[in-house]
């Protein structure tokens, strides 16, 4: 038998309330009684009531004895954060429904979430931690969130809706496949080489192969390297492994906003999502012009899609011309996908067939290709 470390995760049967033990992988329906309450009912006839409420992300060790604190009272210790950290509060008794819902809102958490709701914004580390980055996290989430804060609490849209947001292209976050993505975007390459500290802060073999595109080339003279501006695609991830190669810029940096992605193959197929708006400028600390744009993409959505849609879905319907002309966002050169390796994001599933040149099935479909991709 092998030795019981402490290295890895915990095993997670140890720590989920009883009910769930007792009937995992014997679940008959689930229920969403009203935005931030759902009922999920075992084949044996139990039932398990989840409250969620939203939570802001970075939280003080105050507020996380605050929330056990509850689970305690009210879930016996049971609580769990998803993926888009939300919390979770799981019991099984009714009664305590509405006194918990209480007590989480007097803590200042909103209740909502489920449903025909805006789930809680995932997001990167922003200025608080990442060297990358070219937005902050918290704080745009933060000005968004308050303007969108209904929508969270009240099924005031067509379907389930997420947004997220990632600091850099690098997307640690995973923002790719989201109803709304918000992308920080670097626009200058790191050209503001640090020739006196390169050979003590950096290793040239590392740096070169640091660059996806190749943009990286060796500098004899300086014993440092320099950067082809053509090439470089303003990733950051030379400035990753080479602090000598800085890509932080205060005046260009900004936001690009994506639309119409999503994970969920219901209904129609997983898709990335496509650029919106290209640029848009980081004005700290409430990002106007950032918050302005998203709550106008939410807002028309919640008008026009038809219930049942997701965001990409009801774009695909309307077509993207209608989306650029209902939103009032102009389409620019920026929209058109010349990267050198953009022909592979034509297509983001297996469900078509290629077939043989001639073939007016085949013809069409890859007409529909291009179609998805202004």
């Amino acid at each position: 038998m092998a030795k019981v470390t402490d290295i890895g995760p915990p095993d997670f049967r140890t720590m989920i309330p009883p009910v769930i033990a007792k009937n995992y992988g014997k679940w008959k329906y689930h229920e969403r009684l009203r935005p931030g309450l759902l009922k999920h009912v075992a084949e044996s006839g139990d039932a398990l009531y989840t409250v969620r409420a939203a939570s802001p992300r970075l939280l003080d060790i105050g507020t996380v004895r605050d929330l056990c604190d509850l689970a305690d009272k009210y879930c016996d210790g049971h609580l769990r954060f998803t993926s888009r950290h939300n919390i979770e509060f799981l019991l099984v008794d009714p009664d305590k429904i509405e006194p918990l819902v209480r007590d989480v809102k007097a803590l200042g958490f909103p209740v909502g979430g489920t449903g025909r709701c805006l789930t809680n914004i995932v997001h990167t580390q922003g200025w608080l931690h990442c060297h990358t980055t070219a937005t902050d996290g918290s704080g745009v989430v933060k000005a968004i969130m308050d303007e969108l804060f209904d929508y969270f609490e009240n099924e005031k849209l067509p379907a389930y809706t997420r947004i997220a947001l990632a600091c850099c292209g690098n997307m640690c976050g995973a923002i790719h496949c989201s109803d709304v993505a918000i992308v920080g975007t670097h626009t200058r390459p790191p050209t503001r080489i640090d020739d006196a500290h390169f050979a003590a802060w950096c290793e040239i073999p590392t740096t070169l192969a640091s660059c996806p595109t190749g943009a990286i080339s060796r500098h004899p003279a300086a014993k440092s390297v320099r950067i082809e501006a053509e090439k470089c695609m303003y990733c950051g991830n030379c400035f990753t492994v080479c602090p000598a190669l800085p890509i932080a810029d205060p005046e260009h940096d900004g936001v690009a906003i994506f639309v119409g992605g999503k994970v969920s193959n219901a209904k129609t197929r997983p898709r990335f999502s496509r650029l919106a708006i290209p640029w848009l400028p980081n004005n700290p600390p409430r990002w106007p012009e950032v918050v302005e744009a998203v709550k106008n993409i939410i807002d028309v959505y919640s008008r026009k899609a038809r219930r049942g849609e997701r965001m990409g879905d009801w774009i695909d319907r309307i077509g993207w011309p209608s989306f650029f002309r209902v939103t009032g966002i102009p389409f620019t050169d920026k929209h058109i996908d010349d990267f050198l390796g953009g022909l592979s994001t034509y297509r983001t599933t297996t469900q078509f067939k290629i077939s043989q040149k001639g073939d007016h099935h085949g013809q069409s479909d890859h007409s529909r290709d291009r179609t998805e991709n202004p």
